[in-house]
């Protein structure tokens, strides 16, 4: 792991002990991310991150609405993966980033506990991540 991911980790940790964010780990998190930064902090002030939950298996995924004038809607890991173009070509090809801002998103959203909150069964879930 990177000393930048290292850090992070650092401060999502921080964040998610208190549920709130101060200007120094804003500042943090803005250094590292830049841009992807500034657009997660949009849209989880816009309300734009669900949490799709399974029952019984407690499994989830986030959901977060895209910036466009589309407002498409992507599913992603906040750790691991987004279902967007930026992932695929900043993140996994160019190597340029270390996630989009929707995984940035639905980090800042988890930790700060500040999403939408959506129930299915297991099959529903599955069937949602089929689309991806």
């Amino acid at each position: 792991m990177s000393a930048s991911c290292l850090v992070a980790e650092t401060v999502w940790k921080d964040i998610e002990s208190t549920h709130k964010v101060n200007d120094d780990q804003l500042w943090t998190l803005h250094f590292l991310f830049g841009k992807n930064f500034e657009g997660a902090t949009r849209i989880v002030d816009q309300r734009g991150v669900s949490k799709i939950s399974a029952h019984p298996s407690g499994r989830f995924i986030f959901q977060v609405r895209g910036e466009s004038r589309r407002k498409e809607q992507y599913l992603c890991f906040a750790e691991n993966f987004c279902a967007c173009y930026s992932f695929f070509y900043d993140v996994v090809n160019r190597r340029e980033q270390l996630c989009c801002k929707h995984q940035l998103a639905a980090r800042l959203a988890a930790s700060l506990g500040s999403y939408a909150e959506v129930k299915v069964s297991d099959e529903e879930l599955a069937l949602l991540l089929s689309t991806i």
